[in-house]
C-alpha cells in the first residue's frame, strides 16, 4: 500500500526551513509550536532521516534536510500557486463601480438586468457619490462627469452633458405665455457645482436684463430635478440623462435653447484589470450600453 505524506507537513517543514523556529513557523502557519514540531517529527519519521538538529533554543537544517528542503520547497510552492488561482478563478467574482447617484439611478440601474442575466457568476459593488464628489478609492471602475477629460491611466468618453430649462406641468401652463419675464419672478434651481450654470444660460439666450429673483442651489442632480417635479421653480436639469422625467411628464421643458458645456461622463478604467477578464468585460458592457447616449 503506498505511503500518503501529509501535505500540511511538508508545508510546516518548508516554512521553519526558512525561519530556523518552530516558534516563528507557528505563528506564520497560525498554528502552535507543539503541532508544527509534531507534524515535522512525522515526517522525518516517514523520510527515515532527521531533518533539522534540535538545540535547545534554536534549530538548523541537517545536510540531508538542506537536500530535501531544496527539493521540496519548489514543489510546494507551486502548488499553493495553483491552489490559490483555482480557489480564485471558482469562486463568485466581484466588481466595485463607483458612480454619480443621478447617473446610477437614471441611466445604470436601468440597463442593469441585462448584465446581471449575462453575468450571474459576477458580483457587483456599488458605491453612489454625489456629483462633483470625488469617486471612491476602492473602486475597480468609476464612472465620473467632469469638465474635460480626467486624468486617469485609461479613459473613456461616454457622452456629453447638456442643460435644459425645465418646471412641473402646473408651472408650465403658468409661465409659458410670460416667455423670459418668468425667470424674473420664480426662483431659479441649480446643482451647487455649476453655480453660474443659469447666468451661462441667459448669456446664450441674448438676455441683457437677466436678473433672478431667486436662486436655489442643491448638492445632489436628483435634488435638482425633485425640486423641479415639485413646482418649486425653473431648474437646469441635464440631457440626457433626465429624459425619463420627461418622457413620463414628470418635467416639461419651459424653453427650448439648451446650455452646451464641456461636462462629459466618462469610464475611467484603473490599473488593476490586468489578468481580470471580468473587469475589461463590465468595462466593454458599459460603453457598450451608454457611449454616444445622446438622445
Amino acid at each position: 500500500m503506498p505511503i500518503q505524506t501529509p501535505i500540511r507537513g511538508l508545508r510546516s517543514f518548508c516554512v521553519a526551513s526558512k525561519c530556523l523556529s518552530f516558534k516563528h513557523a507557528a505563528a506564520q502557519l497560525f498554528l502552535t509550536p507543539s503541532a508544527v514540531s509534531h507534524q515535522i517529527k512525522q515526517l522525518e519519521e516517514q523520510l527515515g532521516f532527521d531533518l533539522f538538529k534540535r538545540g535547545t533554543r534554536s534549530i538548523e537544517l541537517t545536510s540531508s534536510g538542506k537536500q530535501f528542503y531544496q527539493s521540496i520547497q519548489p514543489i510546494i510552492h507551486q502548488l499553493e500557486s495553483t491552489i490559490s488561482e483555482f480557489t480564485h478563478n471558482q469562486q463568485n467574482k466581484t466588481i466595485v463601480i463607483s458612480l454619480p447617484e443621478f447617473f446610477a439611478s437614471e441611466l445604470f440601474i436601468p440597463q442593469l438586468s441585462t448584465w446581471s442575466e449575462k453575468n450571474p457568476e459576477i458580483n457587483l459593488q456599488l458605491e453612489t457619490i454625489k456629483s462633483g464628489s470625488e469617486p471612491s478609492q476602492l473602486a475597480d471602475l468609476s464612472i465620473v462627469l467632469a469638465n474635460g477629460k480626467p486624468n486617469a491611466s485609461i479613459v473613456h468618453e461616454l457622452f456629453p452633458v447638456r442643460y435644459t430649462p425645465a418646471c412641473n406641468k402646473r408651472l408650465y401652463k403658468k409661465l409659458k405665455s410670460m416667455g423670459t419675464l418668468a425667470l424674473k419672478n420664480t426662483p431659479l434651481i441649480l446643482h451647487r457645482s455649476r453655480p453660474w450654470s443659469w447666468h451661462q444660460w441667459a448669456d446664450n439666450v441674448n438676455i441683457d436684463d437677466f436678473d433672478p429673483k431667486q436662486i436655489i442651489q442643491f448638492d445632489s442632480m436628483f435634488g435638482v430635478a425633485r425640486a423641479a417635479q415639485q413646482g418649486m421653480g425653473i431648474a437646469l436639469v441635464p440631457l440626457p440623462i433626465s429624459k425619463t422625467w420627461f418622457t413620463e411628464q414628470l418635467l416639461v421643458k419651459l424653453f427650448d435653447e439648451e446650455l452646451n458645456t464641456n461636462d462629459k461622463y466618462y469610464l475611467i478604467q484603473h490599473e488593476n484589470m490586468e489578468n481580470k477578464t471580468e473587469l475589461t468585460l463590465f468595462a466593454n458592457w458599459v460603453k457598450e450600453t451608454f457611449a454616444n447616449d445622446n438622445e
